[in-house]
């Protein structure tokens, strides 16, 4: 196996292939169940994940006092089969497996759009809902859930930054993406017309793609952090001067009645989500694959130039490219004799391309890339939506 075709299981600091495996140190977890989302009431479906430090103390095994020696070893083989058959890579698939329910972590309460787009590309999923977007990958990394569902961008309102920051920081790996079409509603309670309506609540996003609509209604929007929270926090005070945007599913979900669909001024908005998991799957060449990466870049005249041309040689369509600062070192300071001391913004690069990792082209492409780029890492290799 060579370099490139490693890195599709992991970055170019630690490839896995040329490492032994590390036994992971045992984490002990609590579950929190709070309030809602942004001072809305307290609800049992949403979960905060917190790691803790196992306890400082060492745990004596004591011997079952079985007659025979064998009734040992049934008894322990009974305990170990009540936990959960860890993922592997054969069993990592970028389909839907409808034959067995996927446990899906996703930021929000039931009936939000990442939930939807759980929904699509698991339709028998278990949902697994979670206060904050790094709760979603906690309840991944600690089994509490096989894979996550996270929006990363959206047509009309661009890059979710929050989440680019999270998949660096966790180590979980993209496994699928899906696109879903935004069809915002209008909700209110039973009874309840649209012209008695004094506000509307919703996730700013929600409420800035509704703008002509609400405006027109002469409503006054107020901000909350989950379009499903805004429906329940209605629903459950009987507010009959409030209204949400959300989808239809809220509505059946939570009691509400549909004033209005698709209310978005842009009727053709998409939002991307993708699918992470804890073990890469193993990129094929069958249907079109995406790649996601992310690097750095040494200072220097028209090196980003050079690494975009990389791709632009072999023919690879780039979809996406993000920059984000770096947080532990967000200025680089250069020291030329001629023009004195200068600052520089230090960015990470996210680069999404039409391409597998099973193609030599891209492998090429990526071990070149290495020769510009200090650090890098591949986030994911993963079938492509094209169903939407």
């Amino acid at each position: 196996m060579n370099l490139a075709t490693a890195m599709a299981l992991g970055d170019s600091s630690s490839l896995w292939c040329f490492m032994p495996k590390l036994t992971p140190s045992p984490l002990s977890f609590k579950l929190d169940f709070r309030g809602g989302i942004l001072g809305l009431p307290p609800s049992s479906m949403a979960c905060s994940i917190e790691a803790e430090k196992p306890p400082n103390r060492t745990t004596e095994l004591q011997p079952v006092n079985d007659q025979a020696h064998g009734s040992i070893v049934r008894k322990f083989n009974k305990d170990m089969a009540s936990f959960h058959k860890p993922l592997s890579v054969s069993n990592i698939s970028a389909y839907p497996n409808d034959d067995r329910k996927v446990r899906i972590s996703f930021k929000g309460l039931p009936g939000s759009y990442s939930e939807d787009a759980a929904l699509k590309a698991y339709p028998n999923c278990e949902s697994v809902p979670c206060n904050e977007f790094e709760d979603a990958f906690k309840a991944v990394e600690l089994w509490m859930a096989d894979k996550a569902v996270l929006p990363i961008e959206n047509s009309s309102g661009g890059s979710i930054h929050r989440n680019y920051d999270l998949l660096l920081r966790h180590r979980l790996h993209i496994v699928g993406e899906v696109q879903l079409a935004t069809n915002l509603c209008l909700l209110a309670l039973p009874g309840v017309r649209a012209e008695q309506l004094k506000r509307v609540l919703s996730h700013p996003q929600a409420l800035a793609l509704s703008d002509t609509v609400l405006n027109k209604l002469g409503v006054v929007q107020e901000n909350v952090d989950d379009t499903a929270g805004a429906a329940q926090y209605v629903a459950s005070n009987n507010l009959r001067d409030a209204g949400v945007v959300a989808g239809a599913r809220t509505a059946e979900l939570y009691g509400l009645n549909i004033l209005a669909e698709g209310i978005q001024d842009d009727l053709s908005n998409v939002t991307r989500y993708l699918v992470l998991a804890r073990e890469p799957i193993i990129p094929r060449a069958d249907r079109p694959y995406r790649t996601s990466i992310v690097f750095t870049l040494d200072e220097g005249a028209g090196v980003l130039f050079k690494v975009l041309a990389l791709f632009a040689l072999r023919e690879i369509n780039l979809t996406k490219i993000e920059s984000r600062p770096q947080r532990n070192c967000p200025l680089r300071v250069v020291d030329d004799s001629n023009m004195g001391t200068a600052k520089y913004f230090d960015y990470l690069f996210y680069i999404d391309f039409e391409a597998s990792m099973a193609e030599p082209r891209a492998q090429h492409a990526l071990g070149l890339l290495q020769e510009h780029a200090p650090f890098l890492r591949v986030l994911g290799c993963y079938p492509m939506d094209v169903a939407s």
